[in-house]
């Protein structure tokens, strides 16, 4: 056998030791994932918004921590005033911080945020932005 044969076949060897791992690594990764429930909050009335911040926090608590469940909050509607840099109310912050400290998404809806004239600095930190919608 010539050296270009070994070190193709030494190539080949090498490349699917990686491929399996990689493959493996993500299915781990996968069925780590596939017990952890899903849940989405959909908040659109700016009376609701403390109310929706404590039952996160509860059905964190319920669960048993932030990493038995992953909540994703989106924002839409009249709901995104709440959250805006200049709200006055510092205890509804530290509530916003302390969900995204526990690991819930915030998205904010991009139609909501247009229709508002809003910018992603403009709310508290830690907001993505939903760009296909709220239900997406």
């Amino acid at each position: 056998m010539d050296r270009r044969n070994i070190f193709k076949s030494a190539f080949a060897v090498c490349a699917g030791a990686l491929a399996l791992k990689t493959a493996s690594s993500a299915r781990a990764e996968a069925a780590a994932s596939e017990g952890v429930p899903k849940v989405a909050y959909h908040l659109a009335d700016i009376e609701k918004a403390q109310l929706v911040l404590g039952s996160i926090r509860h059905h964190i608590d319920g669960m048993g921590g932030p990493d038995k469940v992953k909540i994703v909050l989106v924002v839409h509607g009249n709901a995104l005033w709440a959250f805006r840099n200049e709200t006055p109310n510092f205890a509804f912050k530290q509530d916003v911080h302390g969900a995204f400290n526990a690991g819930v998404e915030l998205h904010a809806c991009a139609h909501t945020m247009d229709r508002m004239r809003l910018r992603l600095e403009d709310l508290v930190p830690g907001f993505a932005i939903a760009e296909k919608g709220v239900v997406v």
